[in-house]
C-alpha cells in the first residue's frame, strides 16, 4: 500500500508553465504502474503553454472552469470534466474563472520529460 498526503508532495512548475505534484509516478514510487498521476492547478488568468505528449493523458477537472484546446478546437471544461486526450494531439489549458483551475492527469505509459514537446 502507498499513502500519500497531498500537501506533502512536492510542487514544481512543469515544462508546459502548470503547477504540478506528482501523486504517482513509478520513478518516484516503488509501484509498477503502467501511468502517471499528477495534481495540478492553473492560478486565475494562467494558461499551459501549448505542448504535445507522446502518450496519451486523461484529464478530471477537480475544481474552477476554463477552456482546453486540442489541436486547434476549443471546449470549455468545469468541474467534474473528464477529457481523454490522445497521442500527439496539441493541447493547452486556459483558466477562465475566479479560483484556481485545479485537475488531476493520468499519463500513459508515464510521464517523462522527453516524451513532452513543448510547441514554440
Amino acid at each position: 500500500m502507498v499513502y500519500k498526503k497531498l500537501k506533502d508532495i512536492p510542487e514544481f512548475l512543469a515544462g508546459d508553465h502548470t503547477h504540478l505534484k506528482e501523486v504517482l509516478h513509478p520513478s518516484n514510487d516503488s509501484l509498477a504502474l503502467n501511468f502517471s498521476l499528477a495534481h495540478a492547478y492553473l492560478k486565475v488568468g494562467e494558461q499551459s503553454l501549448p505542448h504535445r505528449l507522446k502518450h496519451s493523458e486523461t484529464y478530471y477537472i477537480l475544481a474552477g472552469n476554463g477552456e482546453i484546446h486540442l489541436d486547434g478546437k476549443m471546449q470549455t471544461i468545469e468541474k467534474g470534466d473528464i477529457i481523454y486526450v490522445p497521442e500527439n494531439v496539441e493541447q493547452y489549458v486556459k483558466n477562465k474563472g475566479k479560483i484556481n483551475l485545479t485537475f488531476l492527469c493520468i499519463v500513459s505509459p508515464p510521464w517523462t520529460p522527453e516524451t513532452e514537446i513543448i510547441e514554440d
